[in-house]
């Protein structure tokens, strides 16, 4: 039986949890009070934050790797954006050393080494301006 959450417990998971949000391209600068919810209901529900980090890592991929004739997305606006993927990965758990994998990739992108297995990325840049607006 393990001992009962403490306030630094969920603090610590919650800082986790939108520091890896914040650090992800296309995310914004700051965190909002919906994302902080957003964070402590992941951490409510028990989520081990590897799948946090998994699905954080795994949907930005998605989008960094979508084919270049397609329109852009918008940039992602809440920590919201990734429980569909959350979910995923909670239903259908991903393999041994997958993070690793997730985390190897996504630096590779951000570095612009692309790996060969798919189109190049476009140039991601983290700012709170958009050319939308």
């Amino acid at each position: 039986m393990s001992a009962p959450p403490t306030d630094s417990d969920v603090t610590r998971y919650v800082s986790t949890v939108l520091t890896l949000y914040l650090g992800l391209p296309e995310t914004p600068l700051r965190p909002s009070a919906q994302d902080r919810r957003c964070a402590r209901e992941l951490y409510d529900r028990g989520v081990p934050l590897p799948v946090v980090e998994s699905a954080f890592l795994l949907a930005s991929l998605r989008r960094l790797l979508r084919p270049a004739d397609v329109p852009p997305l918008s940039p992602i606006r809440s920590l919201a954006y990734f429980q569909p993927v959350i979910a995923e990965l909670l239903s259908n758990p991903a393999p041994e050393n997958y993070l690793d994998y997730l985390r190897f990739k996504l630096h590779r992108i951000a570095s612009g080494k692309n790996t060969g297995d798919g189109p190049p990325p476009a140039d991601v840049q983290k700012t709170t301006f958009s050319d939308d607006r």
